[in-house]
């Protein structure tokens, strides 16, 4: 058998990749299934029948149903087992963040507490940290918020006004300043507080409610995740330990960045989970909604939009799976019996911040797109309170402003991959290069007989338009690209097309070769879909940047060679989309 070699993150836009290194929610092993199932019993029977309630930011409930959580396992999925955690791979991790997003506001606070909140110190403690936070942690005995936001800094992280100023005899830090829209802040413990040290170096620290000086500000009044706390943290004068500080003195974001990383990733897979809740609503309520004597999932405009909602979904969950596949293959060579294994780890994970970046982005997009067609679906009834559409299209909001905007993350995706370049870990330049000359000549045209086999070859082709479209920019704007914040958001759309079409492609051919072609036409009819439709935005983006980067004949020049490298056949859509539609309507749920 030959040996596995590890994916490079941001790889994806220049190498093709055989389907069967890829994970898929198809392969989930036996034990995998029961994390699983036990998340969705625990949101089904302790959390669903006191929803209401919850929602009303009943404090004592939420602690009460936290605490249960941890005795359940839930919380501690991310911490080592020698700390009192269930130490689990990525794709059980991913699973309980998608099946708690059921239970609306208290994911939200799970969430925060499992991802922001008891990470850093996972990564980046010390071992007596560890040992003193993680198993309380993990119990839900005390639960941790993140605190990196102020008033004046939100994106601009770094802008951060919170000082900490070591004390003449070196026992504490003494912190001053106000974080702001903190999540679980209203009854947290533990706060992870991002302060510069002498006003200078960006640092962290583990704060404790109980310190002299720590204060809490007044509820948000918020438009959606009501039930979840959302309050000010201010400290004044607050003496913190020496040696509460996390990892060094100026190394603050480092840990803000890495955080941020699988913060994006678990906010992709809880958009997963809403978006399946949300497709089911709409397909029960399609059938049992009447107009003009027959339901409305009879007629093709609201099949349509199932399908779609559908497609979409397919697409997601194809590309958080995948990435959790990439994060476990690069932490598997990890000794977590080490002293580094906390910081090596979270390095792993930075191999794919890109990818990261992308799930959330789509993911944010794919759930505001589900809800707001899931609205529309239930008419009237989906503006109700009654109707739990209605909390699902409010609460989806947030995800685009979370964990750095989408604009800011659209930003990092192709900035990050041109300093993987530049620093030489990935060889994007020098394929852009070679790109050229094969674009001068002509693309022939191709006869695809096979299933998915012309899919395979508009992935292809993607590829190739964003190197054209990448190498132009850069050979144009040089250092100066980071400030054609226009070109830089096109590029990023390409490649979120790339990764989510290849993803969807890679994932239909694997099921192909494990269940045949019958028993997969529903995955094969959306990713047919999803390629031609991705395959469309990516040239229209193209030819955008192109002609923001270029003029004249250089111009037409590209244009004429983006047109050959986009012929394709055309595809009956419509006829999928109905095919795709009935069985969701007759399944009454996300169907893949």
């Amino acid at each position: 058998m030959a040996e596995k070699v590890k994916v490079i993150g941001g790889s994806f836009v220049i190498d093709d990749l055989d389907f069967q290194s890829v994970v898929t929610p198809d392969d989930l092993t036996e034990e995998q299934r029961m994390i699983a199932d036990t998340t969705a019993d625990f949101v089904e029977e302790d959390v669903l029948p006191v929803d209401e309630e919850v929602e009303k930011l009943n404090y004592d409930l939420t602690l009460k149903l936290l605490k249960k959580a941890g005795d359940v396992g839930l919380l501690g999925a991310d911490v080592p087992e020698a700390l009192g955690g269930l130490g689990l791979d990525k794709v059980s991790s991913t699973l309980i963040s998608e099946r708690l997003s059921k239970a609306g506001s208290f994911a939200l606070s799970v969430g925060a507490h499992v991802g922001i909140g008891t990470l850093p110190i996972v990564y980046f403690g010390t071992s007596e940290q560890k040992k003193k936070y993680l198993p309380d942690l993990s119990s839900g005995t005390q639960i941790a918020a993140y605190c990196l936001t102020e008033p004046s800094s939100g994106s601009d992280a770094l802008g951060a006004k919170t000082t900490a100023k070591l004390s003449e005899d070196g026992s504490h830090y003494i912190l001053n300043g106000s974080k702001q829209f903190i999540t679980n802040a209203g009854f947290a413990d533990i706060f992870i507080v991002y302060a510069k040290v002498d006003g200078k170096d960006f640092s962290t620290f583990i704060v404790e409610r109980t310190m002299d000086g720590v204060s809490i500000g007044p509820e948000e009044k918020k438009m959606g995740i009501k039930g979840s706390s959302t309050c000010p943290l201010i400290l004044e004068d607050v003496k913190v330990p020496a040696e509460n500080l996390l990892w060094e003195v100026g190394k603050g974001h480092l840990i803000a960045f890495n955080i941020l990383n699988i913060g994006r990733f678990k906010l992709a897979s809880g958009c997963l989970g809403a978006s399946k809740e949300a497709i089911g609503l709409s397909a029960q309520y399609a059938n049992e909604r009447t107009q003009f004597g027959k339901p409305i999932s009879s007629f093709p405009l609201v099949g349509k939009k199932l399908a779609e909602m559908n497609i979409r979904t397919y697409v997601l969950e194809s590309m958080v799976y995948r990435t959790a596949g990439l994060m476990d293959e690069g932490l598997s060579d990890i000794d977590h019996s080490s002293p580094e294994a906390g910081v090596q780890s979270a390095k792993a994970i930075a191999e794919y911040a890109l990818e990261c970046s992308i799930n959330k982005v789509f993911g944010s997009e794919v759930l505001d797109f589900v809800a707001d067609e899931g609205v529309q679906i239930h008419g009237g009834y989906g503006f109700i309170q009654e109707y739990k559409i209605e909390r699902i299209y409010r609460d989806s909001r947030i995800n685009r402003i979370f964990e750095g905007t989408n604009e800011i993350n659209r930003l990092l995706i192709p900035g990050t991959l041109i300093k993987r370049a530049v620093k030489g870990e990935l060889p994007l330049l020098q394929k852009a290069q070679a790109l050229q000359s094969e674009l001068l000549q002509l693309v022939p045209g191709q006869q695809f007989e096979g299933v998915l086999e012309e899919e395979t070859h508009l992935v292809s082709m993607a590829k190739k338009i964003f190197l054209m479209a990448g190498g132009s920019a850069v050979q144009k704007y040089q250092m100066k690209l980071e400030q054609e914040q226009e070109v830089l958001s096109q590029l990023a759309d390409m490649m979120i097309q790339i990764y989510a079409m290849e993803s969807a492609l890679l994932r239909a051919k694997k099921q192909i070769a494990k269940q045949g072609e019958d028993k997969s036409a529903n995955m094969i009819e959306m990713t047919r879909v999803f390629v031609y439709e991705a395959f469309e935005t990516i040239e229209s983006l193209a030819k955008e940047a192109l002609s923001a980067i270029e003029t004249g004949d250089m111009l037409r020049t590209q244009l004429s060679v983006l047109k050959k490298l986009t012929r394709r056949s055309s595809v009956n859509t419509v006829q999928l989309k109905r095919q795709i539609a009935a069985r969701v309507i007759q399944s009454e749920k996300f169907v893949c």
